[in-house]
């Protein structure tokens, strides 16, 4: 919003004004604004949860400190959603169709959480939302999403040429690993279904975008593992994004650009602010929980920006983390079934599941499991970014 008041200004010469066209400048400014939103608010919002006896049950596992943190307030999903919403709607441009879509996003998943957390809390249903309505909001988005990606005029990708830009309107996205770094969906259909390859883009954005919701929803099980960890991924989008969206770099890069994705930092910047000021409360001893409001916006959020700067093949990498949680989970569950079916009784390859579980059965205190799931998150997007030149 302030984008159109700092074009006005500019435009009459206002000193300063012109700082406002920056994109640097105004991803800043939406970092800033975000910790502090979420900081300040954060505390509002936390005594207010507590006034409302809004918080979290706790089904007892056998873990330690689990049962401590028996009431402790949920929901605060809410905080990180304000954190990244307002300051994207004051400092980006809102005519943008990738901020729309983040918006759209964010909004979207952070509804969908709200009423599986409300339910939970407030009207005592343990099982919240039915896990099905889940699915079908969750479907919902990729869907919206998919659509939008492969039909939308204004979303189009540039091959360099030598000096020459080419505007394709197609689903070429990133692989690693390759010559080239690009890969179109059209290559894994025969010829004669070409024409259809959108449908298999659009199934793998509804794929992608339950899987990292769910991957993330799963993660959010220690003090600060999923707002961290979460941090690390939407810093590296931002590096992506920002790369992606400047020609110059792009050319020395020999990497694609995509027109307009630069403004996409500002929308990651506020990213990263509201999940390292969430961590001001969430960080051990959680003082709030983010519930699934946050951790199912949070994942719907790095999924749509992975594929609007056309890096989704890289989300096993990015987010490994997610991943290997929301693997832990699949293949613990599908083991037990599997060997009680076969030797009348469930045997697990995990001590527990999701894997967190697994070391905090091991002995280790979950401050060290999260500071250790930070750190190959750290890694991997360090590999990720690396991953721009390996090929």
């Amino acid at each position: 919003m302030l984008n159109y008041l700092f074009e006005y200004l500019n435009q009459i010469d206002f000193p300063g004004a012109g700082l406002f066209q920056y994109i640097s400048f105004r991803a800043g400014m939406a970092a800033l604004l975000s910790l502090l939103i979420t900081i300040t608010f954060g505390k509002y919002l936390i005594e207010m949860l507590r006034r409302y006896q809004l918080g979290e049950s706790i089904r007892d596992l056998g873990l330690e400190g689990q049962m401590e943190k028996k009431g402790t307030p949920t929901m605060g999903g809410i905080i990180i959603i304000s954190g990244i919403v307002i300051p994207t709607l004051l400092f980006a441009d809102l005519s943008n169709i990738y901020i729309i879509l983040l918006i759209i996003s964010a909004l979207w998943m952070g509804s969908i959480g709200f009423l599986d957390d409300y339910l939970k809390v407030k009207k005592k249903n343990k099982e919240g939302l039915r896990g099905k309505f889940k699915v079908i909001g969750q479907i919902g988005l990729g869907l919206l999403v998919g659509l939008v990606m492969v039909f939308h005029d204004d979303i189009v990708v540039r091959d360099f040429s030598g000096e020459a830009f080419k505007d394709e309107n197609s689903l070429l996205t990133t692989i690693p690993f390759v010559a080239n770094n690009e890969f179109q969906y059209d290559w894994l259909l025969p010829e004669f279904l070409v024409d259809y390859s959108w449908a298999l883009y659009v199934l793998v954005v509804i794929f992608i975008v339950t899987a990292v919701s769910n991957g993330t929803n799963i993660t959010d099980g220690l003090d600060g593992l999923a707002a961290g960890t979460c941090a690390i991924i939407g810093l590296t989008l931002a590096v992506l994004a920002y790369l992606s969206g400047n020609a110059i770099f792009a050319d020395y890069l020999n990497i694609m650009f995509i027109p307009n994705s630069g403004e996409l930092v500002i929308f990651c910047t506020a990213f990263v602010g509201a999940c390292i000021g969430f961590l001001w409360y969430n960080a051990y001893p959680a003082q709030v929980f983010m519930g699934d409001t946050g951790s199912l916006s949070l994942g719907g959020i790095i999924a749509v920006l992975a594929f609007v700067i056309r890096k989704e093949l890289l989300i096993p990498i990015l987010c490994g983390i997610l991943v290997i949680e929301n693997l832990s989970v699949i293949i613990q569950v599908s083991y037990f079934k599997y060997t009680k079916k076969k030797y009348g009784e469930g045997r697990r390859i995990f001590l527990m599941s999701p894997l967190h579980h697994h070391y905090q059965k091991k002995g280790l205190h979950e401050a060290k499991i999260v500071a250790r799931f930070w750190t190959v998150g750290i890694l991997l997007a360090i590999f990720t970014l690396a991953t721009l030149k390996i090929r």
